[in-house]
């Protein structure tokens, strides 16, 4: 505090060193300034924030539209996929097509898996316990 007042006194006395006459008309608006005062009382009034009401009724209907849209599409999606076949020797040649398609990719999976067996083997054998 001691060191507040030395400066204000030295910029508010006019012998100012030229390097620091900018700063003089700042110490001079706070001297001015120190003495105002605000005597009414305030008054604050709480508005209500409606936006943010706004804003969750928002993200609701948008759920509730993105869900209402995915429940109808998927419905229709399950139905325009559904496919029957009169004949069975149809209907048998294309479930093996199915389950062949099936058999494929999970043995890509069974094929990676023995890889993994490798490398555990040959780790195993590096870093001994």
């Amino acid at each position: 505090m001691a060191e507040e007042q030395q400066l204000r006194d030295y910029f508010n006395s006019g012998n100012v060193a030229p390097h620091l006459q900018q700063y003089a008309p700042m110490f001079c608006f706070f001297a001015e300034e120190e003495d105002l005062s605000y005597n009414r009382p305030l008054q604050f009034e709480a508005k209500p924030d409606y936006r943010r009401w706004f804003s969750v009724a928002a993200a609701v209907i948008v759920v509730a539209g993105g869900f209402t849209w995915f429940y109808l599409n998927l419905e229709n999606a399950c139905i325009q996929h559904l496919v029957t076949y009169n004949n069975p020797e149809v209907a048998f040649r294309e479930t093996q097509k199915a389950l062949n398609m099936l058999s494929k990719n999970v043995n890509v999976g069974v094929e990676s898996m023995s890889y993994i067996g490798e490398y555990e083997k040959t780790r195993k054998s590096i870093f001994k316990k």
